[in-house]
């Protein structure tokens, strides 16, 4: 059995992410702030689902409190690998709070990497974001030039990429980066576009959609997302790795189509200026995660959507308060 520190643990992606290790008889010390960022009742929600393992725990804490990171390096078991999810996310946001983003998405990523260096810890998966492709040509390629990030929370990301390769460089700690592409599933965070879309159109409301809907994601699915990050602990010396569906681009309205399909009814569409902090598009060259993970993606996005959908009817007793 190993044991593993998940950050981020009751977000969308860390807890799936938890889920899997300890589906296969793995035991996670889960960490996460759980800041008000978006409604604290979705990371309840997972974390509750989590505690129903014997071989989970949990320590509410911020990344960027470096005595109570190594503190937790200190009182816990050696840890097998490190799984470094917890992060600020959200690209409009950053631009109102820069400060934010800097300090738990660069910092947190110090304070993990230098407890790991104290503890004899050798492996950490670290989350990064397509966000840093923007203006590169797609499908985009771990190898192109990301030094042109278009807000402060992909400047973040690109931060603690470099900041990672240094210890690496100095300390010799196997780092795999995962870019991940656009995420959707059940649970899924509501300030994204999937569960926002999928709860106005079923409620009536007006989907607000920013740009005339021909921008394109590279929607991916979370159990996939989840699967190749646990993939990611191999021993790979330093290396960057989409992680997304890595077919061509879904585009929005065709997106919110398949919603409409699914729930039978029609969207009301309130169409914004296009943001400048948005990126157009996104597509993963997933050719690496194929090579060095074994890693492709297999859920396809109707009978992703469609378990989105299933599982927010199933719990809409309560999503139905959920500000989003």
């Amino acid at each position: 059995m190993h044991y593993y520190l998940v950050t981020g643990a009751a977000g969308f992606i860390g807890s799936e992410t938890s889920r899997m290790l300890l589906e296969r008889g793995d035991s996670v010390l889960g960490l996460d702030s759980m800041n008000n960022y978006y409604d604290v009742r979705l990371k309840e929600h997972r974390l509750e689902s989590l505690k129903r393992y014997p071989a989970f725990s949990f320590i509410e804490a911020e990344v960027e409190d470096a005595e109570k990171v190594h503190a937790i390096f200190q009182n816990s078991e050696r840890f097998t690998a490190v799984y470094h999810l917890a992060a600020r996310a959200g690209v409009r946001y950053s631009v109102a709070r820069p400060d934010l983003y800097a300090a738990s998405n660069l910092c947190g990523v110090i304070n993990v990497m230098e407890s790991m260096r104290s503890h004899d810890v050798q492996k950490i998966v670290l989350a990064s974001t397509s966000s840093l492709y923007a203006d590169e040509r797609m499908p985009f390629n771990e190898e192109a030039a990301t030094n042109k990030p278009r807000s402060p929370y992909a400047a973040s990301k690109k931060a603690a990429e470099t900041m990672a390769y240094a210890y690496h460089h100095l300390h010799g700690l196997d780092i795999s980066i995962l870019r991940y592409f656009t995420v959707y599933g059940p649970a899924g965070r509501p300030d994204m576009a999937p569960l926002r879309f999928v709860r106005w159109i079923d409620e009536g409301h007006p989907i607000t959609m920013y740009g005339d809907g021909t921008q394109g994601r590279d929607f991916t699915y979370v159990s996939d997302i989840a699967r190749g990050t646990v993939l990611a602990e191999k021993k790979l010396g330093y290396e960057i790795i989409n992680l997304g569906h890595g077919t061509q681009p879904v585009e929005l309205r065709e997106f919110i189509s398949v919603i409409e399909d699914i729930l039978g009814k029609k969207a009301v569409i309130d169409e914004k200026p296009f943001i400048a902090a948005d990126m157009k598009d996104t597509w993963a060259d997933i050719t690496k995660a194929k090579s060095l993970l074994d890693w492709e993606p297999k859920v396809k996005l109707y009978a992703g959507l469609e378990k989105t959908v299933s599982w927010y009817r199933d719990n809409y007793y309560w999503i139905k308060e959920v500000k989003f």
